[in-house]
């Protein structure tokens, strides 16, 4: 009976994640409409436009491979299987012991792979210059990634997220630069992969800056829908990962009763708010950068997370 109830929470985090993804897009975007003055779309505007997407005929390049229909789906999995082990609103779940840091960048890393490689199938100019900014941003992003990962270790002696939300949330960490650093270094390495601004502009489609949007402009019907679901999960991800690490209070316990688990989703939900919220803000209060500066961006995010790995070192040895 125990194991039932592990696999239904468990579950319920899957479903959660899945179905929350194109909630959060579109708060982002009704709230910059709010900072900007302007009506902006409904709320549930992403699961409309999800919808129409699936009912849509699919549209297929000539010389499109096998390689072109199978990436959206390998895409959605690799995410949607690196979103839901990061725990949202409860830890110790029955798949926690497969929550490790590295292992949710691999599935990013998977994701991405497969993504720059849909981009240059089927030989597009636009889609080659996405998919090799795609990765020249990977390059910079995947190893800042890797150095806030070893510090979040060295704090909670784990890189598996249940013990380092327990450890953060034990409250035996305090106050520490390092963490501090590894904060802004993440939320930098969290927009440049969601391509946001400053990095790119997911509303538009000018040809000689965007990144995301150009690797999809040959998608349409079904396999548009996966990849632009797949998008929001990827957003989420990041969000759920700066909640769990960085403000842990209100998850629940392994084994928690029906009315702690209530309360931790209740939790989350204000944090994805307050997640998108602060986006929404910084998108509006700042101007897309030239695709040139992008390295120093990362650069930016990278000496960071090796500046909270050295004081970690340092603070110890004194």
């Amino acid at each position: 009976m125990d194991m039932i109830h592990a696999l239904l929470v468990q579950g319920a985090q899957m479903a959660l994640v899945l179905a929350l993804a194109p909630l959060l897009t579109g708060f982002v975007r009704v709230i910059k409409a709010r900072l900007l003055r302007r009506r902006g779309p409904p709320l549930l505007q992403p699961y409309f436009d999800l919808l129409r997407l699936a009912r849509k005929e699919v549209v297929l390049a000539d010389n499109a491979s096998w390689l072109f229909r199978a990436a959206p789906y390998l895409i959605f999995a690799a995410t949607w299987v690196a979103a839901a082990l990061v725990p949202t609103f409860a830890t110790g779940l029955v798949f926690s012991w497969t929550a490790d840091l590295i292992a949710i960048t691999a599935l990013l890393g998977f994701a991405r792979f497969f993504l720059a490689l849909a981009g240059m199938d089927v030989g597009t100019s636009f889609g080659g210059l996405g998919s090799s900014r795609e990765v020249m941003i990977a390059s910079l992003a995947e190893p800042a990634l890797i150095m806030i990962v070893f510090t979040l270790a060295l704090v909670a002696g784990s890189t598996q997220l249940s013990t380092v939300a327990e450890h953060m949330q034990s409250g035996s960490v305090g106050l520490r630069v390092s963490l501090g650093l590894a904060l802004i270094g993440l939320t930098m390495v969290a927009i440049a992969e969601n391509a946001r601004i400053p990095i790119d502009n997911p509303a538009t489609h000018l040809e000689l800056t965007m990144v995301h949007e150009a690797m999809v402009l040959e998608y349409s019907g079904r396999h548009l829908a996966v990849i632009e679901l797949a998008a929001a999960l990827k957003l989420l991800l990041y969000v759920s990962l700066i909640a769990c690490v960085f403000t842990p209070w209100g998850l629940a316990p392994a084994g928690a009763p029906f009315g702690m688990l209530m309360l931790g989703v209740a939790a989350y939900g204000v944090k994805l708010a307050v997640g998108g919220g602060l986006l929404a803000l910084f998108e509006t209060g700042i101007a897309k950068m030239r695709v040139f500066r992008v390295p120093d961006f990362l650069g930016a995010a990278l000496m960071l997370g090796l500046l909270a790995t050295l004081l970690l070192f340092v603070s110890r040895s004194l």
